[in-house]
């Protein structure tokens, strides 16, 4: 999966370089990945995939909202999980080579740096690569960075992260379902929290080429209780835009959520797309 040509240039960088948010600033990139920029001027990219994808399994139907050559501002990345729109060298890896930022992700995302030879291919020393797991904090100027457990059936190790600012809370799940989130919920108030969210679509085959019914992330009813487990303030769904079979419309979650106590808000972000905690 290689990366293609930004579809809109360089603004979205130097947008977020000419940024000064006065609490936690959050952009959305489409698929699953986000910029978040404190009020210190702490950048750090989670997920941030720019591939084009695998036709015909992987058909991106998004826009690729900027080269990675192109970011000159960054402190950390965090990888939630091993999959190819989560740690993706290609992607990544010239981001740490121009900033000199550090990257998180747990071992198997670490297998995958590896058979990618970040180190080799790219400008990247092994003193950025740190492993982490569950349990671990990161401290991150004025952003602490908790990670927490995700239950993702078709990921080796996945997990979730907990980023508190003294603004508020901003959870990222990764491609999780529910099933790991209620201690998360218990432990946090989290303010803002992003879940995967996508149809059940026939996708071909890895090895056959064969369309398979396939489901990668929760349906409408699974992302609102994951949301419940979490007790989330607000849900933004994700990864709703990104792959041809597995596109829905995130607005039907008005409608599923009217009669659970959590989200209390839901809040649709489109790939470019800025909002403050």
């Amino acid at each position: 999966m290689t990366v293609g040509s930004s579809d809109w240039g360089d603004w979205l960088p130097r947008a977020v370089e000419s940024a000064s948010p006065d609490t936690l600033a959050i952009w959305y990139l489409g698929c699953n990945g986000f910029i978040l920029k404190a009020s210190d001027g702490t950048t750090v990219f989670v997920d941030p995939y720019l591939g084009l994808g695998d036709p015909p399994r992987t058909l991106r139907m998004i826009p690729v909202p900027f080269d990675p050559e192109d970011v000159a501002e960054a402190d950390a990345m965090f990888g939630t999980h091993e999959h190819v729109d989560h740690v993706h060298g290609p992607s990544q890896a010239p981001i740490l080579a121009n900033t000199g930022a550090d990257y998180y992700t747990a071992d198997a995302g670490h297998d995958v740096i590896e058979e990618e030879d970040w180190t080799g291919n790219w400008d990247v020393s092994d003193e950025q690569l740190h492993e982490i797991e569950e349990g671990d904090t990161v401290e991150l100027g004025e952003l602490t960075v908790h990670v927490e457990p995700a239950n993702d059936p078709d990921a080796i190790h996945p997990v979730s992260l907990v980023f508190e600012h003294e603004a508020g809370t901003f959870f990222h799940g990764g491609d999780a379902r529910p099933g790991e989130f209620e201690q998360v919920g218990e432990e946090y108030d989290i303010d803002v929290g992003v879940l995967a969210f996508g149809a059940v679509g026939n996708i071909p085959d890895k090895e056959t080429g064969e369309d398979v019914r396939t489901q990668w992330y929760s349906d409408e009813n699974m992302v609102i209780d994951a949301a419940n487990e979490l007790q989330l303030d607000t849900l933004v769904p994700t990864h709703w835009d990104m792959w041809k079979g597995m596109t829905t419309e995130p607005t039907v979650l008005h409608n599923h959520a009217a009669s659970f106590e959590y989200p209390e808000n839901l809040r649709i972000v489109e790939i470019g797309d800025r909002f403050d905690l």
